[in-house]
């Protein structure tokens, strides 16, 4: 958004333009307030109103219509436009929402595990692009109407849906008929709470819809993943150079390379010849990467698809093992990404790190959190689940301010998610569940400043993550290393069942 200047003659930030139109309701309502108590003393200014009226053509009956727009900001998530339709004339009215912020870098997957009747009543944003599933039926919801509604409210507006023709369907086909009576009675009693636990998942593309997080949630309740878009994906966003048409989805890949990519960038060691025919000393063997060293190769960017440069170097973390930091930068739409990947063979057991933090040097300890691994700190009433955070190489205070920074950009829409919190802000929400939030932010406040001790630990089926130990390689006292069985469900997300590395030719 382009800067626009004020009646004083300056210029106001993009950031600050979009702070004044996606307020959440409650300051709205507020504002509102204040404004209409002015208006009654002076005659000058004009009522401000909350909700936009355009008059819009009605498709049902071709007469004018209504439609009241709402530029609000859900807590901790981001800004919608909520519409409304009606027509006085054929009594029609619709409603949606659509996403006001930009297309998210990444697609998103949201699952929830619906154990208490508080749970149905959690905020749910459904873009126009996300297809929600009941995974216990095995009930999909394929994309279409942008809604915003909590958990009750999709599945009693699935319930609706089939409802609606039941009659119909049990005197035309009532095998089909018996079946569907069968799902309704089974999401009756899901709002009723007769069928918990049961799970439901969201998954958007475009990154712009959400399932409600509290904090103090339990293992395995509340997870979020990101993943890369598709080709074809991108295109249904209107990313890309070209958007397919259905039914001619098309791949984009890199440029065909004849070398190995990693060898396609500059400054390499050793140089690369420029003629095979004549050899070049001391030249390392292909299958070897130099630590050290930054390697450069052609990708696409899971942005736009737009060819870019993904770089890559390998670090050794002494009493540890290599890591790889690789950095992908878009030059066409800015797309940017940094991931820490570890490498070496799947250990037989997982492992469990654990470090109790007590003065400001633990603080400063380095940290590697692989993208299997979970982040749990009880005292914090935290939980950080695997995928959500993606691979990190930082420290203790570093990645606990970046999920303070992350959760305070999204609850209060800050630039800076350690500043000050404006008054009024967060408003809109209920007060039990501003209150439980304002504790866990003081909490983790204290934390990061090292007034308060907690214990960190680091739950890898993978055995992938690290602890800087003060000490080694003698034992630290301050952290305990636990070796453990996978579970059934660890096994299957990382795909070891079915993993064959013995006698595979037959």
């Amino acid at each position: 958004m382009a800067d626009q200047p004020n009646k004083n003659g300056e210029r106001l930030q993009g950031a600050a333009l979009a702070k004044d139109l996606f307020e959440d309701m409650g300051s709205r309502v507020n504002g509102m307030g204040g404004t209409t108590a002015q208006s009654a003393t002076t005659d000058e200014e004009p009522e401000q109103k909350v909700v936009e009226e355009i008059e819009s053509l009605c498709m049902n009956c071709q007469e004018n219509g209504i439609t009241r727009l709402l530029l609000t900001r859900i807590p901790f998530f981001r800004e919608i436009i909520i519409m409304s339709f009606s027509c006085t004339h054929c009594g029609l009215r619709n409603n949606e929402i659509q996403s006001a912020g930009e297309i998210q870098p990444k697609g998103a997957r949201y699952a929830l595990r619906v154990e208490r009747l508080a749970d149905l009543q959690r905020q749910v944003v459904k873009s126009d692009g996300c297809v929600f599933r009941l995974e216990d039926l095995d009930l999909e919801i394929p994309a279409g109407k942008g809604q915003y509604t909590n958990i009750e409210g999709v599945i009693s507006g699935v319930k609706t849906d089939l409802q609606s023709n039941q009659a119909a369907r049990m005197e035309q086909t009532p095998e089909v008929g018996e079946k569907i009576a069968g799902i309704i009675q089974t999401l009756t009693d899901m709002m009723e709470g007769k069928k918990y636990p049961f799970m439901v998942s969201a998954d958007d593309p475009s990154g712009n819809s959400w399932i409600e997080w509290t904090p103090g949630d339990a293992a395995g309740k509340w997870a979020k993943s990101e993943y890369n878009r598709t080709a074809t994906q991108n295109g249904m966003l209107g990313l890309g150079d070209d958007v397919p048409a259905p039914g001619h989805e098309h791949h984009v890949t890199a440029p065909d390379t004849e070398l190995r990519p990693e060898y396609h960038a500059e400054g390499m060691v050793p140089a690369l010849p420029t003629n095979d025919s004549i050899p070049v000393p001391g030249e390392a063997d292909e299958s070897e990467i130099i630590e050290d060293q930054v390697y450069s190769f052609p990708a696409s960017c899971p942005g736009c698809t737009r060819p870019c440069a993904t770089n890559m170097k390998m670090v050794n973390i002494q009493y540890f093992k290599q890591v790889v930091l690789m950095s992908t930068v878009c030059e066409s739409c800015g797309y940017r990404s940094n991931e820490v990947k570890t490498g070496g063979e799947v250990p037989e057991k997982g492992r469990k790190i654990t470090l109790r933090v007590r003065t400001k040097e633990d603080l400063s300890r380095d940290i590697l959190k692989s993208e299997s691994a979970a982040l749990i700190c009880p005292e914090l009433q935290l939980r950080v689940e695997p995928g959500t955070m993606g691979g990190r190489f930082t420290t203790v205070e570093g990645i606990l301010s970046q999920v303070r920074r992350d959760l305070r950009a999204q609850a209060f829409g800050l630039e800076d998610g350690d500043a000050v919190v404006p008054e009024g802000a967060g408003d809109s929400m209920p007060q039990e569940s501003k209150r439980s939030w304002e504790d866990f932010f003081g909490s983790l406040g204290d934390a990061i400043e090292g007034r308060k001790p907690f214990a960190l630990t680091l739950e890898d089926p993978l055995a992938s993550s690290y602890v800087q130990s003060l000490t080694a390689p003698e034992p630290d006292p301050q952290i305990t290393v636990e070796d453990y069985e996978r579970t059934e469900e660890e096994l299957e997300d990382l795909g070891l069942n079915d993993m064959k590395t013995e006698g595979y030719e037959a």
